[in-house]
């Protein structure tokens, strides 16, 4: 990703580390990053980040803090990327008061509001996939999967995923291979569980039988 190559080249950075996307964000980036009760800021639930396009802020709601809530680190980073997704992508498209601005006070309204319990449009599944990539190169992630399992052979999960399936209410089953891949990504297992699937390098179902195989 030209973002990290960017950061790396200014800054460095250990191939063998997770991504400091709070760096990143703010170094290459050049923007300001701040936590913030965001429901109070702006008088709506459920708001995970916000970035105000004219004054170059990001502000993560401080829900997810990571020092003060370990467990979020994950939807920390992964929010955080997101936020700098929009920037690269959708700064240039839109208007500092957004049409969000009729939810919010018009002279404190953020250009882009991301919020858990809103339904994605083609801008929030361009930041989610940013994001994913930023945080989670494919370099990487088989590199790791590489040092972990001893080589780059998929993973047929179907039964682990059944199991799970049949004991969780999640929507997406996570495998011990994404949580592992997870904990050394700082992401959630979720993230990892989509983007390990979607690198082929775990197969969730079980391919259809091959009409030549016997």
């Amino acid at each position: 990703m030209e973002l990290l190559g960017l950061y790396a080249g200014r800054y460095g950075m250990d191939d063998s580390t997770a991504i400091p996307v709070d760096m990143v964000v703010e170094s290459a980036l050049g923007l300001t990053l701040e936590l913030d009760d965001l429901s109070k800021r702006l008088g709506a639930q459920d708001i995970l980040g916000a970035t105000w396009i004219q004054s170059k802020t990001v502000v993560i709601d401080q829900s997810l803090e990571p020092s003060e809530n370990p467990a979020m680190e994950g939807r920390f980073n992964f929010t955080l990327a997101h936020e700098a997704g929009h920037w690269v992508m959708h700064a240039h498209q839109i208007a500092d008061i957004p049409e969000q601005a009729t939810l919010f006070d018009i002279s404190t309204a953020p250009s882009i509001v991301c919020r858990s319990s809103q339904r994605k449009d083609s801008m929030e599944w361009q930041a989610d996939r940013f994001a994913s990539y930023l945080l989670m190169p494919e370099d990487r992630i088989r590199s790791y999967w590489r040092e972990i399992r001893g080589g780059l052979d998929q993973y047929m999960a179907f039964e682990e995923i059944e199991a799970i399936k049949a004991q969780s209410e999640y929507p997406i089953p996570v495998t011990q291979v994404a949580k592992d891949m997870a904990e050394h990504f700082r992401v959630s297992g979720q993230a990892m569980q989509i983007r390990l699937e979607g690198l082929k390098l775990i197969l969730a179902e079980q391919p259809e039988p091959d009409l030549f195989s016997g």
